[in-house]
């Protein structure tokens, strides 16, 4: 886009229109301004052979687009009001059998979780794998007596063996609280935090489920998780991202949506979502992080890569919300359970509102000087619930379409030249490769020039002046992440 803008402008600047009657001084001023940034495009773009495609170019896949259109607000607006049903689903509420059978507590909410999981895989002919991850959590600043944690999830095996290993994840945490993180008896709905974000996860289990039903082939594992703990302190999401890395599980992208409810308060903005992401690598050493910084990688964590990718997912599919991109850990002053997947060196994100109302989160249900207080559905906008849903779905379907990234990603750099050549591996499944590229200064990538054989590149432009990336694209043109090259002498 702004490569196109810039050839518009200079094309201006040459008829003689923008500098009419102005001074000479003023004539040079506004050709070096309209100079600038055409020269660093034409850099940025190579200056032999084809000219790139533009990044933001979209490419969608007719089954994916028809899966994400499957989500339903209305689904969504039952499964919400079901979650509030239990009144109180803290991790430290009752989840006793006779609390079980009442309806109430966090113990019959994972019930029911798991229940509907299991109905999803009933209708797909038991193409989902239903599964707990129990532990008991020791006492703790918010957890006062040993206490059963339970996360839910199901796997949607990968129908290719030489890449179901692989796995890409969306997650929301069931646990809710109200104005005392020790409070398990009073109620506590939960419609927002996190009740959006575990319809998320059961929705997306539900439509991609179903695409499978029609035949729909994902080569690699799709898992939808719901955790508990959360309130108290990421218990449950610590404890599967630390089951995932002990078992070694090729974990490449966690899509954590915690508060997705799109309040209805004034201020909100129901166009986008954020997606955080961090920059350094939470498990990056002292070693590590010198070597991020001579490369100038602060902003090309995986993490950050699972972002871009996200945008990009935003542009090609119509979810009805488009990402915006929020370059920092999280929201100041608190945590999310994707943290506990980066500290297992996993990319992870946080899908969130774009205006969160305090007021309509951790506040027990009340009434004061005329405000009202407490986590309800009445204050949730489900069509915006929806619109999430989908972009989670398109990205989490895409990614287990496309093969996995390119291997040992290598930038030569033994000489002093102005070119870059890249190399890579050979990626199972791969039909061809792409480049993609961006200035030091721009956030996400702007040109991407396709590879149709081998797996080496040449490009006339400087590796001094861009970042790279190199990202496997199937027969089909799903892409996988991309990978940023090391320097090789």
């Amino acid at each position: 886009m702004a490569y196109r803008e810039n050839s518009a402008m200079a094309k201006a600047a040459s008829s003689g229109y923008p500098t009419k009657n102005l001074p000479a001084s003023l004539l040079v001023a506004v050709a070096l301004a309209l100079c600038a940034p055409v020269c660093l495009a034409q850099e940025i773009a190579p200056s032999q052979g084809p000219a790139p495609r533009l990044a933001s170019d979209p490419h969608v896949d007719s089954h994916i687009a028809e899966a994400i259109r499957q989500v339903s607000a209305d689904r969504i607006r039952q499964t919400i009001e079901k979650l509030v049903s239990f009144k109180n689903r803290s991790t430290i509420s009752a989840q006793d059998e006779a609390s079980i059978k009442a309806g109430k507590g966090i113990g019959a909410a994972r019930e029911w979780i798991k229940a509907e999981f299991e109905r999803y895989s009933k209708e797909c002919g038991g193409c989902l794998e239903v599964k707990t991850d129990s532990f008991t959590e020791q006492p703790a600043e918010r957890i006062p007596k040993p206490t059963d944690i339970t996360n839910v999830y199901a796997v949607l095996r990968g129908s290719d063996p030489k890449q179901a290993d692989r796995i890409v994840l969306v997650t929301g945490h069931y646990d809710s609280r109200n104005s005392d993180t020790l409070n398990g008896t009073d109620p506590a709905p939960g419609a927002n935090d996190d009740g959006s974000g575990t319809v998320v996860s059961l929705e997306c289990a539900r439509v991609l489920s179903k695409a499978v039903l029609n035949k729909v082939k994902f080569p690699a594992t799709i898992i939808f998780l719901t955790v508990a703990g959360e309130e108290q302190g990421l218990n449950g999401s610590k404890h599967f991202a630390q089951m995932a890395k002990q078992q070694g599980w090729k974990l490449e992208a966690v899509l954590n949506n915690d508060i997705v409810g799109g309040n209805l308060g004034r201020g909100q903005d129901a166009s986008v979502v954020r997606v955080f992401s961090e920059g350094l690598p939470a498990v990056a050493s002292e070693a590590e992080i010198k070597r991020i910084r001579g490369l100038g990688g602060e902003s090309d964590s995986t993490s950050r890569e699972l972002a871009r990718y996200i945008a990009d997912i935003g542009r090609s599919y119509n979810a009805g919300v488009k990402p915006l991109l929020i370059f920092r850990l999280d929201r100041f002053l608190r945590g999310g359970d994707h943290y506990s997947f980066n500290q297992q060196g996993f990319a992870a994100v946080r899908f969130s509102e774009f205006r969160e109302d305090f007021n309509h989160q951790h506040q027990t249900p009340r009434t004061e000087n005329g405000i009202e207080y407490g986590d309800l559905p009445q204050f949730v906008d489900f069509d915006y619930v929806a619109h999430v849903a989908r972009l989670n779905a398109a990205t989490l379907a895409s990614l287990a379409s496309a093969p996995p990234a390119p291997a040992n990603v290598k930038m030569q750099t033994k000489d002093l030249d102005n070119d870059t050549t890249l190399t890579w591996e050979p990626s199972p499944g791969a039909a061809a490769y792409e480049v993609v590229w961006r200035s030091t200064a721009a956030a996400d990538w702007e040109y991407v020039q396709p590879v149709s054989s081998g797996t080496r590149a040449t490009l006339k432009v400087s590796k001094d002046n861009v970042i790279f990336g190199v990202r496997a694209v199937d027969a089909a043109g799903h892409r996988s992440l991309p990978v940023l090259p090391e320097p090789e002498r």
